[in-house]
């Protein structure tokens, strides 16, 4: 985890890329567990054998599959903020699926900061315009504006 930042250094941060995770795979039992949590086993993400057919030309991740990662690969790769007691996922603006990610193949996030709203109430809204990249692909898997709400253990002083 990275080192804390100041209120002041967050908006700083404003237009910029702040954080980038480590490469993570999506691996066929990641796809599977996923499938049986969620009740979706259809075949294009269950059955290599099925799947091989495909113009996939194998099994994919689903896509809530993916974005479900940006959790972990937040955490990894954005800085805490200086006095924030825990973080909340306020949900997306909007999400675009832009290309499979197929079993075995690696995915990392890129965070760019594109507003951190300070609220009197002690609670930042950070909103983050995201991109899964897949590693050796032209397209990302993903593109999101993720907004996430920090929750201060003071209220800042409001000018």
């Amino acid at each position: 985890m990275k080192e804390a930042v100041t209120l002041k250094q967050l908006t700083a941060a404003i237009g910029t890329e702040i954080g980038c995770s480590e490469w993570r795979v999506v691996s066929q039992d990641m796809i599977n567990l996923f499938a049986d949590a969620t009740d979706d086993h259809q075949f294009i993400h269950t059955d290599p054998e099925r799947a091989a057919e495909t113009p996939f030309g194998g099994t994919i991740a689903h896509g809530f599959l993916t974005i479900s990662l940006l959790s972990t690969l937040a955490y990894e790769a954005l800085p805490m903020i200086e006095g924030a007691t825990m973080g909340i996922n306020y949900g997306f603006d909007k999400v675009r699926f832009m290309a499979p990610v197929k079993s075995s193949k690696r995915v990392r996030a890129r965070f760019k900061l594109v507003d951190a709203d300070i609220r009197p109430s002690g609670r930042v809204l950070n909103n983050y315009e995201v991109t899964l990249e897949i590693e050796n692909s032209l397209k990302p898997a993903l593109v999101a504006n993720w907004l996430t709400i920090a929750v201060l253990e003071h209220p800042p002083e409001m000018d």
